[in-house]
C-alpha cells in the first residue's frame, strides 16, 4: 500500500497591493462587508495589472532610449492596453509628492504621501507679461496651376532648376517623339547668356501637353497653308477664319503664339526690307489679329509672348519700302485692340506700352522707321497718349529737327512728318475754312510762342496757318 502525501501547508503571501486597499475602496462604494478571500484576489488581479502596464510602459522607455520611466510612458502603455489613460499627469510638469506627518492617533496607518498643491500669487500672476495667443487655423484660396504653368509664389513649392541643356532639348520634342514643341516660355533674346541661365533655374516648370493626333495634323496644314505666302489666297484665308471662329483650340494657342513669334524674328533678322519677308510679317500680323479676335481663346496668360512681336513690328528701323506704312498701321491696330480688351483687366498694360513708345519716339539715335512706328503705336493707344508723347513729351519738337533742313525732301522723311500731322489731326481735326494767325494779335500772338515752343519751329510753321486747329491742339481757347 502507498503511504498518503503529506499536505504541504499552504504559505499566505502578501504582494505589493495590500488587501487593505481593496478594503478601503469598497467602504468608499458603499460595501462595508467583504471577505478576507474575495480581497485577497482582487489585491492580486490589481498587482497583475499594474505590472502589465508597468511592462509596456518599460518598452516605450527603452524604444525611447531613456532610463527613466515618465508618466507619458504609462499613458501609451495604457492606450495598447486599450485602459482608459488617467488625465491630468504630464511628463512636463510632474506632480510633487509629500510625506504626511505620522498620525499618532492611528499609528497602525503607516507613512502616507500626498500630492503638493502649488500656491498661485494673483499679484505676481497680473505683473507678469501677458502672453498673446497665435493666431487661429484658416484658410486661404491660390492658384495651383494656370493654363498648366505654376506660379511661382509662396503657397507653391519652388521650381526645380535644370540645366539649359536638357532644357532646350526638351522643347523640341513632343511627348510622344515626333517633334512637336512643348508649351513654350516667353522669349527674352536681349540679354547676356549668365542672365539667361538664371532665368532658366528661376522659370516656372513647363507642363507637358499631349496634342491629340487632329490638333497635330490640324496644325501642320494650318502653317502650311499660311507661310510661305506665296501660297494660295485661298487656303489662307480659310485658315485665318478659322482662327477666327473655331472653338477648341485653346491648347494649339502657345504654339501658335510661339511659331509667330518665332517667325518675326527669323524675318527681321534676315532682310527685313525684302518684298518676301514684308509679306511674311503681314500674314504672322493677321494671325495675331485672328487669335485675338477669337471670343472662345484665354489669351491673357500669353499676353507677355504677344506683346513682343507686336512691338518689333512696330518699332522696327528698316522695313519693306513697299509694306511699312501697312505693317506699321496694321500693327498698331493690333496694339490698340489688345490693349480695348485687356487693359481693364491689367491696368498696368497700357503705361508700359506708352513707356515703352515715347522712349522709342524721343530717345536720340532712333531712326525714322522706329520714330514712325512709335507715332502710329500712339495713335492707336488714343489721344490722350497722342498728346503725351508729340505735345507734353516734346516728340514733335525731335521729329522735326530731324525733317527738316538738307532731309527734308527724303521720302522716309515726308513720311515722319506726315505720321505727325495726321497725329495731330486725330488729336483736334483741322477746320474745313482754315483761318491764319493774325500777328498783330496779342492773342495769337501768344498760340505762335506757344505753338514754337511746344512743337518746335518746323511744325509749329505748319500749323500756324489754321488758327483753330493750332489752338485746338494746344487746348486753349479763342480770347
Amino acid at each position: 500500500m502507498s503511504k498518503p502525501k503529506a499536505k504541504i501547508a499552504q504559505v499566505q503571501t502578501t504582494g505589493i497591493y495590500k488587501p487593505d486597499a481593496i478594503r478601503d475602496v469598497a467602504e468608499l462604494h458603499g460595501l462595508n462587508s467583504i471577505s478576507d478571500t474575495v480581497a485577497s484576489a482582487l489585491a492580486s488581479d490589481v498587482e497583475y495589472r499594474i505590472h502589465q502596464v508597468v511592462e509596456e510602459a518599460a518598452r516605450f522607455m527603452r524604444h525611447g532610449r531613456r532610463t527613466t520611466l515618465s508618466t507619458a510612458d504609462i499613458e501609451q502603455a495604457m492606450r495598447v492596453l486599450n485602459i482608459e489613460p488617467l488625465y491630468g499627469h504630464s511628463p512636463y510638469n510632474p506632480p510633487t509628492f509629500r510625506r504626511a506627518p505620522p498620525f499618532p492617533q492611528s499609528a497602525a496607518a503607516g507613512t502616507v504621501h500626498y500630492v503638493e498643491d502649488e500656491d498661485i500669487d494673483f499679484d505676481r500672476v497680473l505683473r507678469d507679461e501677458k502672453i498673446t495667443l497665435p493666431k487661429g487655423a484658416n484658410w486661404t484660396a491660390h492658384w495651383l496651376a494656370v493654363e498648366g504653368v505654376q506660379p511661382l509664389i509662396p503657397e507653391n513649392p519652388p521650381a526645380i532648376p535644370r540645366e539649359p541643356d536638357q532644357t532646350d532639348t526638351k522643347t523640341n520634342q513632343l511627348p510622344n517623339g515626333n517633334g512637336f514643341p512643348l508649351t513654350p516660355s516667353s522669349p527674352n533674346r536681349g540679354t547676356t547668356i549668365k542672365q539667361q541661365q538664371q532665368q532658366q533655374q528661376q522659370q516656372q516648370q513647363l507642363v507637358k501637353q499631349v496634342l491629340s493626333r487632329e490638333l497635330q495634323l490640324y496644325y501642320n496644314r494650318l502653317i502650311t497653308s499660311l507661310l510661305p505666302p506665296t501660297s494660295d489666297a485661298t487656303k489662307r484665308t480659310a485658315a485665318l477664319a478659322s482662327l477666327r471662329q473655331d472653338a477648341g483650340l485653346q491648347a494649339l494657342l502657345p504654339y501658335l503664339i510661339r511659331w509667330v513669334g518665332e517667325g518675326v524674328v527669323g524675318a527681321l533678322k534676315e532682310d527685313p526690307q525684302s518684298e518676301a519677308d514684308g509679306k511674311v510679317l503681314e500674314v504672322l500680323l493677321d494671325v495675331i489679329s485672328a487669335l485675338l479676335e477669337n471670343t472662345t481663346l484665354f489669351v491673357e496668360p500669353y499676353l507677355h509672348q504677344v506683346l513682343p512681336p507686336i512691338l518689333s513690328i512696330l518699332l522696327h528701323s528698316s522695313l519693306a519700302p513697299s509694306h511699312a506704312i501697312h505693317l506699321r498701321t496694321a500693327a498698331a491696330q493690333t496694339l490698340s485692340r489688345l490693349l480695348t480688351q485687356h487693359s481693364t483687366t491689367y491696368p498696368s498694360l497700357a503705361p508700359r506700352i506708352m513707356k515703352t513708345l515715347l522712349l522709342a519716339l524721343v530717345a536720340p539715335g532712333k531712326g525714322k522707321g522706329t520714330r514712325e512706328g512709335a507715332i502710329r503705336g500712339l495713335m492707336g493707344v488714343g489721344k490722350e497718349a497722342i498728346r503725351k508723347g508729340l505735345i507734353d513729351g516734346g516728340g514733335a519738337r525731335v521729329v522735326g529737327s530731324e525733317c527738316s533742313g538738307p532731309n527734308a525732301n527724303r521720302l522716309d522723311s515726308r513720311a515722319l512728318a506726315q505720321c505727325v500731322i495726321d497725329a495731330l489731326s486725330m488729336l483736334h481735326p483741322p477746320s474745313d475754312m482754315p483761318e491764319n494767325l493774325d500777328f498783330t494779335n496779342q492773342a495769337d500772338e501768344r498760340v505762335r510762342d506757344r505753338l514754337h515752343e511746344t512743337l518746335g519751329d518746323f511744325f509749329a510753321t505748319k500749323i500756324s496757318g489754321d488758327a483753330t486747329w493750332a489752338r485746338g491742339i494746344l487746348g486753349m481757347s479763342r480770347d
